[in-house]
């Protein structure tokens, strides 16, 4: 993101995350300054020098944005860049309007540099190229704004219908607001949903239930015939695209909610001379694929989480009370001599002093957990008036983090909510463990403190605020939006179009074939399903308008157990993914216009059908992300 100064609008009416204000007691914001304290004294006279981090002026802020999204070509003289043409076409109308002031904001920086202005993005934006990729007629007004203008959510027409298709009649935000209000929508642009309540004048006389007790509300996604989408679900190609996706639809919802944020760009880092502690996290992890090639996060994070696990989550205080800093310091030398040489017991680590070794890794990253590129985006949502736009925004920077990051943050946030779920025993509620966590988060030494301003109160419930609500509604944070799904759909269909040599290709040796394929599947809705090293042939299924993933796997299953079918692999190992019915197999959808996506069991294969025809149908043994890693 960039920084914006834009036209204020008028204040939303509060909702859940103000009610929550009265609910950090004296104890809590007494616990939060004394973690403060702690964390001062624990560096001591240490110097801030562990990186460099700076701010660039807004010009640059723009470039980066631009490349970070792949629309760099929008600002140089290489105006017909296929693959930024493609993106373009798929973006959303708030999402075309954050890329246009990016592009305007970069122009009016150059002006004043009294440097040549580049040339106008309305120019850019009436190519021919352009207009022809677009799925709407294009006008004759020229800006993208303009021409997507009718384009409320993501996709038109049939297009919508297929892509978003839900079991029930779509809600609008105001429908959902008044009448479901736990349900919060995930198949709609985060930033058309701002745009709507903030034009919408009923919007005024409507707040959301609040909660004078401080609680949480519990929300769950609106159900979507295409299924839910975790992170771990998409191959890493489509999550490439689905980041891009998602850092355009942040920025243009900070930019709808008038709210301004610069990210921080880290030119240097100093790296301690150690193994475990100062180690930058994607070194760190690289370091530990030696030994585990499959994990996504540290072995020595496991293995302290898994030893607080077994020994501290009854323990009373647990994170609060601080442990001995000398027992912590003796400790941390330890582990650096023994921890790879496996010569480290953990029985011998007091809870509270394994809770000080677990804040101590973080603080000492020499990059923070939130990374230095959006933790000033995450302090930056305590500011927000609507829970639901809350959870919009954390939902978007978790998408945006990169892997190893983001699987650290769920591994911690896992492991937070542990221990709320014991607090009979330990007396950590949700607030008591977010106080705690929270300056150990948004305090890191290698860049500015990202503390809230205001009174001492103020910047306590703020900062614990939205630890909070990344611990309690973390299985929300950790889906892809549905209408980022789409996006990504579409955006392969566009790219699969303007590839010359695979069209050609396909238009030579596979047009007929695909054609009278899809005619005969279209009319009878049949599909194939493969199960390469697990059953010797296909599976013929004749879908209904009932189907779920959930059917198939378990007609697999009887499959499998029949003696006429040949087993291929007789080796196989259970695994679970979760899922209701505990299988212990997955059905993937593979190819046509995503990569590759493991399904949920609830996944409508009828409507899944008809919006990725040419995909194949694919049933293997289930790896969830825990087992990756």
């Amino acid at each position: 993101m960039s920084g914006i100064q834009g036209q204020r609008f008028p204040e939303q009416p509060f909702s859940d995350s103000s009610s929550c204000q009265d609910s950090l007691d004296n104890q809590s914001l007494e616990d939060f300054w004394s973690e403060v304290k702690h964390i001062k004294e624990s560096r001591g006279s240490e110097a801030d020098e562990s990186s460099d981090v700076k701010t660039p002026d807004d010009g640059d802020l723009e470039v980066d944005w631009l490349r970070d999204t792949g629309l760099s070509t929008l600002i140089n003289d290489n105006s017909h860049d296929d693959a930024s043409l493609v993106l373009l076409s798929t973006l959303t109308r708030t999402q075309s309007a954050a890329v246009q002031r990016r592009v305007d904001n970069y122009t009016l920086s150059l002006r004043v540099k009294n440097k040549q202005p580049v040339r106008d993005v309305r120019d850019i934006f009436t190519g021919p190229k352009f207009s022809s990729l677009d799925s709407e007629p294009d006008d004759k007004h020229g800006s993208i704004i303009d021409s997507l203008q009718q384009k409320q959510h993501l996709l038109t027409g049939e297009e919508k219908g297929e892509a978003c298709s839900d079991e029930h009649e779509i809600p609008s935000p105001t429908q959902c607001n008044l009448s479901k209000e736990e349900i919060v929508l995930f198949h709609v642009s985060y930033s058309e949903q701002a745009q709507i309540f903030r034009d919408d004048l009923w919007r005024k006389k409507m707040s959301r239930k609040k909660n004078n007790d401080g609680d949480l509300p519990q929300y769950r996604i609106h159900r979507n015939k295409l299924g839910t989408t975790r992170m771990e679900d998409l191959s890493e190609l489509d999550m490439k695209k689905v980041r891009t996706l998602a850092l355009i639809e942040l920025t243009a919802l900070f930019d709808v909610l008038d709210m301004e944020v610069k990210r921080q760009k880290t030119t240097k880092v100093k790296v301690q001379e150690n193994k475990l502690f100062g180690v930058p996290l994607a070194q760190l992890i690289e370091n530990d694929q030696k030994i585990a090639p499959c994990t996504k996060v540290p072995l020595f994070l496991k293995q302290l989480l898994c030893c607080l696990e077994d020994n501290g989550l009854e323990t009373e205080g647990i994170l609060r009370i601080s442990g001995s800093l000398a027992r912590i310091k003796n400790l941390q030398q330890e582990l650096e001599s023994n921890f790879y040489q496996n010569n480290f017991d953990w029985k011998k680590v007091q809870q509270n002093d394994g809770a000080g070794l677990l804040k101590m890794f973080i603080r000492e990253m020499p990059y923070p957990l939130l990374t230095t590129e959006y933790v000033a985006a995450f302090a930056t949502v305590r500011n927000f008036t609507d829970q639901i736009q809350m959870i919009h925004a954390l939902n978007l920077l978790v998408v945006i983090l990169p892997d190893v990051y983001q699987a650290t943050l769920k591994l911690l946030l896992e492991f937070l909510r542990k221990v709320i779920e014991k607090e009979q025993k330990n007396k950590m509620n949700l607030w008591n463990v977010s106080t705690i966590i929270a300056p150990n988060l948004f305090m890191h030494k290698g860049i500015t403190n990202k503390m809230p301003e205001g009174n001492e109160k103020q910047q306590a419930e703020q900062a614990a605020n939205v630890v909070r609500m990344l611990i309690h509604y973390q299985d929300l944070l950790w889906t892809v939006p549905c209408f980022l799904v789409a996006q990504v759909r579409k955006l392969n269909e566009h790219s699969r179009k303007h590839d010359k040599r695979i069209k050609n290709l396909l238009k030579k040796i596979h047009a007929d074939k695909h054609e009278r394929q899809l005619s005969e599947h279209q009319c009878n809705k049949a599909i194939k399903i493969q199960a390469p090293r697990l059953l010797k042939g296909n599976m013929d299924i004749q879908l209904d308008p009932d189907t779920t993933t959930r059917d198939l796997v378990q007609q697999f299953r009887k499959k499998l157990d029949c003696s006429n079918w040949t087993v291929a692999n007789t080796a196989l190992t259970n695994r679970s993914n979760n899922s209701t019915d505990g299988s212990e197999f997955c059905l993937y959808e593979v190819g046509g216009n995503i990569g590759e996506r493991c399904l949920d069991p609830d996944t409508r294969m009828w409507d899944l059908f008809k919006v990725n025809p040419q995909a194949e149908w694919v049933i293997r043994p289930c790896v969830t992300l825990a087992n990756k890693s």
